[in-house]
């Protein structure tokens, strides 16, 4: 059953319908306002393509801390506790013609598939939900005439792989190389070939360049104090495995799989940590390279060893001798569930520059993270009494993950208010409309003036969520361009898309 649902009726009912009426009435002969002082002045240039966008994406993610999968198999996206009709609810709601729309996916690869380096494979037993998860909305996006590019990560090398032989050991044991290589490619060509699944990239690790959680001798692997598997990447690592993967692939018939640099934390850390530095000046693992990845997680204070803003430095060192690398955010939170969420996701796009984006983990069963998870917001939550909830945050995540799709163009923008912020993708020749995302993460509401360019759209389609108690996605009325312009009252606390129409 779900324990959550939100209706329509709530939304037209509620007083920012009546705010939107009343834009509606003030945008006739008002398009001169900003100039006046009394709108904020925005613009959108849908003619300037800043970089191709590959779409807004999924995570599903099922075992992740357990340390002893046969003792405590860990079901974390919560599928396990669904009925078929709810899985198929959600699978709508994420991957469907209404729904989220998204055109990425990310698939973790955990420790439990190898016993011993020399011993069979077994990749069912640990990634059940997940898989059904990939499998059921792969068929929903093809039903709709959408596909999917899909990238897996190793979450955690096996024990096996480290010199310490624990699970989450610090260090790769050198006599290892091969068979974690070999460990990692086995996934993947299940994934291909027994699933059918389109993977399109493989990422070598999950936050691997945060030294320090482990003890300075490597003595513990800090099981049970609430962090996911790890192993420690340094940058010449990174850099041998690039290399090394991409010719094992290429030898074993899979060279149209990509090879990224793993996932730092942010990209801050990837930028400065020299992660990007020790590609940049190595020639060949600089072409092996398939895809810029990172964490995109925000952390613009200087309080605390988690610092980390938006920045591109890195991506934009690697672009100097490859303009047409692309990167993706591989995970991000879901932050409050709010519009200051979604500013977020501008900064990752326009700050640190990527062409697609995929939050952390979208649904959730909570009592399955060890101490707590540090990153609570979600989409989803499934309850142990197999009941779920559509949460605020999913709303919120629908207003860019629809407006942008793959294959779109994010365009450039500009708003003259810190407080005030828009995202724009061009149709860029597909068959989705031009539209942009304007996002008001203070507390007011304002009247906004846009100027739109370079758009053959006369009318836009405006659709808004809030922070109040309705928490939807819902119409908000149609916007005929005047004098180039649309003039709208962006409520506190909101985010409202405009598809062309």
């Amino acid at each position: 059953m779900i324990l959550i649902k939100f209706s329509v009726l709530k939304l037209l009912n509620s007083r920012f319908c009546s705010v939107f009426i009343f834009s509606l009435l003030m945008a006739i002969g008002a398009s001169g306002q900003s100039e006046n002082f009394s709108a904020i002045r925005t613009e959108v240039y849908f003619d300037q393509k800043i970089r191709d966008w590959d779409g807004f994406g999924f995570n599903y993610v099922e075992t992740a801390q357990t340390q002893d999968y046969n003792t405590d198999p860990q079901e974390y996206g919560g599928f396990s506790l669904l009925d078929e009709n709810e899985r198929q609810e959600i699978i709508d709601l994420i991957f469907g013609e209404d729904g989220l729309k998204v055109g990425l996916v990310k698939m973790f690869y955990d420790p439990w598939h190898q016993p011993e380096p020399d011993g069979p494979f077994n990749h069912e037993k640990s990634t059940r939900y997940m898989r059904m998860f990939v499998r059921e909305g792969l068929k929903k996006t093809r039903e709709r005439g959408g596909d999917l590019q899909i990238i897996t990560t190793l979450y955690g090398p096996p024990a096996w792989a480290t010199k310490q032989k624990f699970l989450r050991g610090r260090d790769l044991d050198p006599e290892m190389k091969d068979e974690l290589s070999n460990y990692m490619i086995d996934w993947v060509r299940f994934l291909r070939k027994e699933e059918g699944f389109p993977v399109n990239y493989i990422s070598l690790h999950n936050e691997g360049e945060d030294w320090w959680r482990w003890p300075a001798d490597g003595s513990s692997g800090n099981i049970g104090e609430g962090h996911d598997y790890n192993m420690y990447w340094p940058p010449e690592q990174v850099v041998e495995f690039i290399k090394l993967m991409r010719d094992e692939m290429d030898e074993q018939g899979l060279g149209m799989v990509g090879v990224t640099n793993g996932e730092p934390t942010n990209w801050f850390r990837f930028s400065t940590w020299g992660y990007a530095d020790y590609i940049y000046r190595d020639e060949e693992a600089l072409e092996k390279l398939g895809l810029i990845t990172s964490h995109g997680f925000y952390s613009g204070g200087y309080t605390s060893r988690w610092f980390g803003p938006h920045t591109s430095q890195g991506i934009d060192l690697l672009r100097e001798k490859r303009p047409m690398l692309k990167g993706w955010v591989t995970s991000t939170s879901w932050s409050h569930m709010d519009a200051k969420n979604i500013k977020e996701m501008h900064g990752n796009i326009y700050s640190s520059k990527v062409n697609g984006i995929i939050p952390w983990a979208g649904i959730q069963r909570p009592p399955q993270w060890v101490g707590g998870d540090p990153n609570p917001g979600s989409a989803f939550t499934v309850r142990e009494d197999g009941a779920y909830e559509v949460r605020r945050g999913y709303y919120f995540y629908k207003q860019v993950s629809r407006a942008g799709q793959p294959g779109m163009a994010v365009a450039r923008t500009m708003s003259m208010d810190s407080q005030l912020a828009l995202i724009a993708f061009s149709s860029n020749e597909t068959s989705n409309p031009d539209a942009f995302v304007v996002v008001n993460w203070s507390d007011e509401d304002k009247q906004v003036s846009v100027k739109i360019t370079g758009s053959g759209n006369r009318t836009f389609e405006a659709f808004l969520t809030t922070e109040d108690e309705n928490h939807l996605y819902g119409p908000a009325g149609s916007f005929n361009i005047d004098d180039n312009r649309i003039l709208f009252n962006s409520p506190g606390g909101s985010v409202t898309t405009f598809f062309g129409r």
